[in-house]
């Protein structure tokens, strides 16, 4: 997904460059600092359901309760050093490290827009691919075989997490979808997790999809984010049938893995539910951290509903054609001008 970017997704390479050197020189300085970390504390929270599901507005929510640490854009700088990184964010942005007002030029506000899933603002969240990297050997949202799996630091990954989870002293959330495709060696590497997954209407999510691919490559014929463990089969097919099976098979691996977690493990909404109705999500998501041991002790503050992004939008043959191709797939009618779909 690096290569053919249009201008406005093109990486900054000087960027690149400059966070590479500085995370070179604090990466070892981290790992003596967390050698006594294992495992967070407190349940993790994982948000999944796969891309344009309205995982970022999601994670914007959830920063903006106040109750979660979360990975912000001036924190993902320090991929290889986010205990050091979370340090240094309190003591630039928390209001408790506050002399004289002499820096208070970072946004600390929560303005719920983002391009393609990226934020503006040094405290909006961010989806924190660098530093998963670190630590599974792959670089884009895909299935991994057993192998491959077997390839994870699981325990780097979570003495990380735990030193993070210590510095903020909150539980932790943050966009799990790059292995949300294996969920029970997820389940399975937590002592304390929650899969928040979030569930779209699959017209709506197969159409932003295509928006992206367009958006971001300037072009329908190139594949945009996850890739299900059919992608080999998918990737023969016309674009459109390619995102229709990209939701279809990506939404089943999730569902299937999630069958395996136990109930105090997982919240699943959907999006046009936490829409209308955000504060209800708050308070599932305090019912599961109860039942894992966590006094969330919480009151709602946010938005008391979100404007849904469910418009259709593609142009008229195009939309038919998602509908076919769904039906391909899952026998199912995503018609969108149909009340009961």
């Amino acid at each position: 997904m690096d290569r053919g970017r249009c201008r406005e997704f093109e990486k900054n390479q000087s960027l690149e460059q400059l966070l590479a050197e500085i995370n070179g020189m604090l990466g070892p300085a981290q790992l003596q600092m967390i050698k006594n970390f294992k495992m967070p504390q407190y349940p993790v929270l994982l948000v999944i359901g796969g891309p344009r599901s309205g995982s970022t507005v999601m994670m914007q929510w959830l920063a903006g309760t106040g109750v979660f640490a979360y990975p912000s854009n001036l924190l993902s700088r320090f991929y290889a050093a986010p205990y050091i990184g979370a340090k240094i964010q309190l003591m630039l942005t928390d209001q408790r490290y506050n002399f004289k007002d002499e820096i208070l030029d970072f946004n600390s506000g929560i303005d719920y827009e983002s391009s393609l899933g990226k934020t503006k603002g040094a405290l909006q969240p961010n989806d924190f691919w660098y530093f998963w990297r670190r630590f599974i050997p792959n670089r884009e949202p895909r299935w991994l075989t057993d192998e491959e799996l077997d390839r994870i630091d699981g325990a780097g990954f979570t003495a990380e997490l735990a030193a993070v989870e210590k510095a903020f002293g909150k539980p932790w959330a943050m966009k799990g979808m790059i292995l949300e495709q294996n969920i029970p060696f997820l389940d399975n590497l937590f002592k304390k997790v929650v899969f928040l997954n979030v569930k779209r209407h699959p017209f709506f999510n197969i159409q932003s999809l295509i928006e992206s691919r367009r958006k971001f490559f300037g072009t329908l014929d190139r594949w945009y984010s996850i890739k299900p463990k059919q992608y080999e089969e998918l990737i023969k097919l016309d674009p459109v049938a390619q995102v229709a099976g990209q939701v279809y098979y990506k939404n089943a691996a999730v569902e299937k893995g999630l069958a395996t977690v136990s109930d105090e493990r997982k919240v699943e909404i959907a999006y046009e539910d936490f829409c209308s109705d955000p504060a209800g999500l708050f308070e599932k998501l305090r019912r599961v951290y109860h039942a894992q041991g966590y006094d969330a002790d919480w009151k709602y503050t946010g938005p008391s509903e979100f404007k849904s992004a469910n418009s259709v939008r593609l142009e008229p043959e195009t939309a038919e054609q998602v509908i076919a191709a769904y039906k391909e797939f899952s026998g199912e009618d995503i018609n969108p001008w149909r009340k009961s779909a």
